[in-house]
């Protein structure tokens, strides 16, 4: 099989020689041998379908076709070529089986080159290549696999032809590969033969780098319109492969196409077919090789002006172009490296954007006229979303400027009227609206003065309050930024705040000053009230975002001003305990509560702290409880931020009156719950314990795996070394300043554990001390050697950190030696009772069994009742008694049945035991 595409012969000095060396075969007068061998007049068919099955049945002499092609000579043996490959071509007219696909390509190679000398060869070379477009035949389901290199490599070697200079040949490998997708099966089939699954040729042509070639072959037909359509219309079928796409990309396709946008073609069929293949590139390639591709400003340009061909253009194919290519320019405009400014085709797309709320005479748009369809309302949606692209990048801060992209977003900040847009349904002018919103949330930050100057504040406040009003309206809730406000103008008010959030977190004066001047912080608190209350009716992320927006605008605008935190305290502090008394299960919920909780939170912070009415209030409705609440759920997210407000706090001593009496679940107490997160911040950090919480590392008690594994780096006087950052990134100097306030001793609630951990924590500022002591000596050491004396004094400074560590070591010790005695005398206590309780268990038992033997075995019913008067008389006095009165047991008159001891008697004696009490009589009965 050859290896390379087909060569034109310029003297054809090399195949001229191989033709001499080997003599073509000898041929029949009457036939070529081609096909096989000629059948007897007795073996002949009768019929012209059989002899047609016949002909199928037959084999091809491979060998003979290839050497006749190779020779080259008189014009006899030409014809004998051409009238042979007829005869191929007609013998696999329905396609070619896979196992002669490796011949029919060295057949397809000689007959280009015989193409090159000959034009009559330009028909069969095209005819073979026409029949490649058909399914290949298998015989066995395994020859797909079997064959796949030999089809591959055919493949390639059909893209190759595309450097022949026939337009008829290059038409017809295109129409070639498209029929590749279709899957309509021939009429006939070689006879034990079925065609490959649908699949199968794309597969091969992606590994055989069809596409590819192709691209490359766009320079071969850069001035023939006709096959440059045919190359564009092959490579757009094959564009929705993901390989063959990456191939493209490969090859720079996407710039090579980009360039191909602004050709000459009344038909349009160029500019469609390149911009959708470059559509395919950017969805199923790499987006960001494709764009560093389109990036230079000859690509960029090519866009350009293809786009305001369109956009002036009357048809329904051109407005949905100029839509496919304005979002092509939006996925540029993402990359700060692509020169969408420097072109002028950002200048374009906001003019147009912004024309029609800005009644602006502009050369630019001269001639442009929305006519209200569809195609148009996705393109006007299309051009605010690539202000909002281009807002991202500061250098066209000035070019939205000029464009007055304020003002023309502004002129949606109204009730919903459509008097500017008669012809926009009142749907689409919602989405209009609320994209406009959207945008502009994105260009105020970049353009402050122009939203001030143009009143944005007191529009947006206005709109607010209509949102809020009792008006008939009803939004949609159709598009992307509408949802969650069907039926109300919840979507209208989570844009609007989205707005002031987005200008308020610049932290300018003038746009909190303007905001507090026109009575923002009373209605962002009814807006709070507002929102809360329709989301305990109906629960929706929408309201949650626009609790949360309200909260941090407030945050922004009371922060270091006592006379706001005073305004705000009114209504303010009843709204944020509500929010603390939140249910802690949503919390970890992926609803958004917990980005609402930490909103609360940071507007307690901003609102509350610092000014001692506001302070008062929250601790009276049990602030502090709450806050204690919420830190006992050991949330990671949130403990920083509670602690720093406790610490905040705690220099108020009803504060820390509030955190002694605190009780948790389980009874826990609020220094139980510090010293928890002590423990699990430190495990958390890497801090060396042991299983009871003692000091393993005396020298640096408080050290982290992360500063073990740090090298000495000398720091200069202004840089933080890394003890003292940790400080502020851990959570352990929060706890340690909280217990200052409650006092480290009488601390109810506490195990042995907890007080070893308590004496670790009483002692943080002097380990941390230590450790700082440390940094400083190991820097000293690592770039010179210290003095004699200072030296000496840093061997101290080390030598004292040491000991405190040993000394809290020996308390922590002792605390745990407590316990355990206090354990173990608990432990026998406990052994104790058990012990009684089990002895009186088995007096119990044998009381029980001696009963049982009593009522079963006569003989020890007489033994208990010896044992019984045995008893008796050994109670009896000894002393006798003279003249002690009888008293008879008889009752007189009683008509009862008798029993066998009738007639006993009973002695009243009365005797002294002790100090005997006048009238106090023993009772015995005497049998």
């Amino acid at each position: 099989m050859a290896t390379a595409g087909p060569r034109c012969r310029q003297g054809g000095a090399a195949m001229a020689s191989l033709a001499a060396a080997e003599p073509p075969a000898p041929r029949a007068a009457s036939r070529s041998p081609a096909l096989g061998p000629s059948r007897s007049g007795g073996e002949r068919r009768s019929n012209a379908a059989d002899a047609a099955q016949d002909t199928q049945s037959r084999s091809v002499d491979f060998d003979y076709i290839i050497a006749l092609l190779g020779d080259s000579g008189s014009k006899d043996l030409e014809k004998e070529q051409l009238k042979t490959l007829k005869k191929v071509i007609k013998h696999f007219e329905n396609g070619f089986p896979l196992k002669d696909v490796a011949q029919i390509t060295d057949i397809l190679n000689l007959c280009a080159e015989r193409m090159c000398e000959q034009e009559a060869f330009t028909e069969p070379l095209c005819e073979l290549i026409k029949l490649f477009g058909l399914p290949f035949q298998k015989r066995k389901s395994s020859d797909e696999a079997n064959y796949s290199v030999e089809v591959s490599q055919s493949i390639t070697h059909l893209a190759y032809l595309m450097s022949l200079e026939s337009s008829q040949v290059r038409i017809q490998i295109c129409k070639s590969v498209v029929n590749f997708f279709n899957t309509e099966l021939p009429g006939k089939l070689l006879s034990g033969y079925q065609p490959t699954s649908p699949n199968y040729k794309i597969r091969m042509a992606e590994i055989g780098g069809l596409a590819e070639i192709l691209v490359l072959s766009l320079k071969l037909v850069e001035n023939q319109l006709t096959e440059k359509l045919w190359v564009l219309k092959a490579l757009q079928h094959l564009s929705t492969s993901e390989e063959s796409c990456e191939q493209m990309v490969h090859v720079q396709g996407a710039s090579r196409l980009c360039l191909c946008l602004n050709g000459a073609d009344p038909s349009g069929q160029l500019l469609f077919r390149s911009s959708d293949i470059l559509w395919n590139l950017l969805e199923k390639a790499s987006k960001e090789e494709v764009v560093y591709q389109l990036r230079s400003l000859e690509c960029v340009h090519a866009l350009k002006e293809a786009f305001l061909e369109l956009v002036f253009g009357f048809r329904h194919c051109d407005h949905q172009l100029r839509n496919d290519l304005l979002v092509i320019a939006t996925l540029l405009a993402e990359s700060p490296a692509v020169p969408l400014i420097e072109s002028g085709f950002a200048k374009i797309l906001i003019v147009l954007a912004t024309c029609t709320e800005v009644k602006l005479h502009n050369p630019l748009v001269k001639g442009f006229k929305l006519t209200y369809s569809y195609e148009d309302f996705e393109m006007k949606k299309l051009l605010f979303n690539i202000i909002a692209v281009l807002s991202k990048d500061p250098s066209a801060a000035q070019l939205l400027n000029e464009s007055h992209v304020i003002p023309a977003l502004l002129y949606y900040v109204k009730q919903n009227q459509r008097s500017g847009f008669p012809n926009w349904s009142a749907a689409q002018y919602e989405e209009l609206q609320l994209h406009a919103l959207a945008v502009l949330a994105s260009v105020a930050p970049l353009l402050v003065d122009k939203y001030l100057s143009c009143h944005a504040n007191t529009l947006l406040l206005a709109f607010l309050e209509w949102c809020m009003s009792q008006d008939t309206f009803f939004g949609g809730g159709n598009s992307f930024h509408g949802k969650g406000g069907r039926g109300t103008k919840i979507a209208q008010m989570r844009y609007s705040l989205r707005v002031l959030r987005s200008v308020v977190a610049l932290y300018d004066d003038a746009v909190t000053n303007n905001l507090c001047d026109q009575g923002a912080i009373s209605q962002l608190l009814d807006i709070l009230k507002y929102a809360a209350d329709k989301y305990k009716e109906k629960e929706s992320i929408a309201l949650l975002d626009i609790q949360a927006d309200i909260l941090f605008i407030l945050s922004v605008l009371c922060e270091d001003d006592n006379d706001r935190k005073e305004l705000f305290s009114c209504e303010g502090i009843g709204m944020l305990v509500s929010y603390l008394k939140m249910d802690p299960r949503k919390l970890c919920s992926d609803t958004g509560h917990n980005c609402l909780i930490l909103s609360a939170l940071d507007c307690l912070w901003s609102c509350v702290i610092g000014c001692f009415l506001a302070e008062e209030s929250f601790i009276e409705k049990q602030g502090v409880f709450l806050l204690l609440d919420l830190l006992a759920i050991k949330d990671n997210n949130m403990c920083h931020i509670i602690l720093g407000i406790l610490v905040e706090f705690s220099d108020n001593p009803k504060t820390v009156l509030h955190m002694s009496i605190w009780k948790g679940k389980r009874g826990r107490t609020a220094a139980n719950v510090l010293i928890q997160l002590w423990r699990q911040e430190e495990q958390d950090l890497g801090v060396k314990r042991d299983q009871y919480g003692k000091i393993v590392d005396t020298k640096r008690p408080l050290i982290t795996s992360f500063q073990r594994q740090q090298k000495v780096i000398p720091l200069p006087a202004s840089c933080p070394s890394f003890s003292i950052n940790e400080v502020a990134e851990s959570i352990r100097a929060k706890i340690y300043l909280l217990f200052c306030k409650l006092g480290f001793q009488n601390l109810p609630g506490l195990s042995a554990k907890d007080v070893a951990t308590l004496a670790i924590i009483q002692h943080f500022i002097d380990f941390k001390i230590g450790e700082v002591w440390s940094e400083i000596s190991a820097e000293i050491k690592e770039e010179f050697r210290p003095v004699t004396s200072d030296e000496r004094t840093l061997k101290l400074i080390s030598e004292v950190s040491e000991y405190t560590g040993r000394m809290v070591l020996g308390l922590q010790i002792e605390a745990l030696e407590r316990q355990h005695h206090q354990e173990i005398q608990e432990e026998k206590e406990i052994y104790k009772e058990l012990q009684a309780t089990q002895i009186k268990k088995e007096m119990i038992n044998k009381s029980w069994k001696n009963f049982l033997a009593q009522t079963s075995n006569y003989e020890a019913l007489k033994k208990a009742k010896m044992h019984q008067k045995t008893l008796i008389e050994a109670s009896r006095s000894k002393a006798k008694i003279h003249d002690a009165p009888e008293n008879s047991t008889d009752i007189p008159k009683l008509h009862t049945t008798a029993p066998a001891f009738r007639g006993r008697t009973t002695l009243a004696i009365s005797y002294k035991v002790g100090k005997q009490q006048p009238g106090n009589n023993q009772h015995f009965e005497l049998f």
